[in-house]
């Protein structure tokens, strides 16, 4: 069953899109949405985690600035939305799914949270700021340079404190290669599990089936890593 509730954060209501699995479910998935908004797609990703068992949320992360659906490629409009964020906005958002989540009797060492291109950064820094389950990122920006006033990924690697997984591909021209493997390098230094994986087929967005960016091989192998992370991490003190 799927709805769109409202949840209360120190800025404002926030909508979130939440999806029940059929029987009790085995965790949550928490997934922050591309830079264009929860759109079609992803509502589709957040239905297919409830598929696989879990009680799946998307935050509409844009909110504060009218929670608008923006189209692919359409990047002009999308830096306005990018400036309302914050680290502390993010978090707080954060902590109200977690509570909404809670509430339903999912822990946060039951939730796994994922995230794409732009909520791929969000994931990373909610697996740096909370203990979680476990955490993705597909493509996340932000590894090399500061994004919404937090440091970039690099720098706070080595303070994950929540399971983390990373998926590149290659060919982002936004992400280069050698920024992903110093990531990786630095990830190594945290306290808890990392991993990362590279496409040299794919570049940026090549999970999202409703682009043209779209790699089906890659996007089945790393949607079958997601899983299996989730498998591994999620709910296992």
């Amino acid at each position: 069953m799927a709805t769109t509730v409202n949840l209360s954060t120190p800025d404002g209501a926030m909508p979130i899109y939440d999806v029940e699995p059929a029987g009790t479910p085995r965790g949550a998935v928490v997934v922050f949405q591309e830079a264009f908004g929860v759109n079609s797609h992803i509502e589709d990703v957040t239905r297919r985690f409830a598929a696989e068992g879990y009680r799946a949320v998307a935050p509409h992360l844009f909110y504060r600035t009218g929670d608008p659906v923006i189209g692919y490629g359409d990047y002009g409009q999308i830096m306005p939305h990018f400036e309302a964020l914050s680290e502390k906005g993010l978090l707080g958002d954060l902590d109200a799914t977690l509570d909404h989540l809670q509430s339903a009797g999912l822990s946060s060492s039951r939730t796994g949270v994922v995230g794409f291109c732009m909520g791929g950064a969000v994931s990373f820094l909610a697996a740096v700021r909370r203990r979680l389950g476990a955490a993705v990122t597909f493509y996340g920006g932000g590894v090399a340079q500061s994004r919404f006033g937090m440091p970039p990924l690099v720098e706070m690697a080595p303070e994950l404190k929540t399971p983390w997984l990373g998926l590149y591909g290659d060919l982002d021209q936004s992400i280069p290669a050698d920024q992903v493997e110093a990531l990786r390098v630095a990830s190594t230094d945290a306290v808890v599990p990392s991993e990362v994986v590279r496409y040299a087929d794919a570049g940026h967005g090549f999970h999202c089936d409703a682009r043209p960016d779209y790699v089906e091989a890659a996007a089945k192998d790393a949607w079958q890593r997601t899983l299996d992370w989730f498998d591994r991490y999620v709910g296992k003190e």
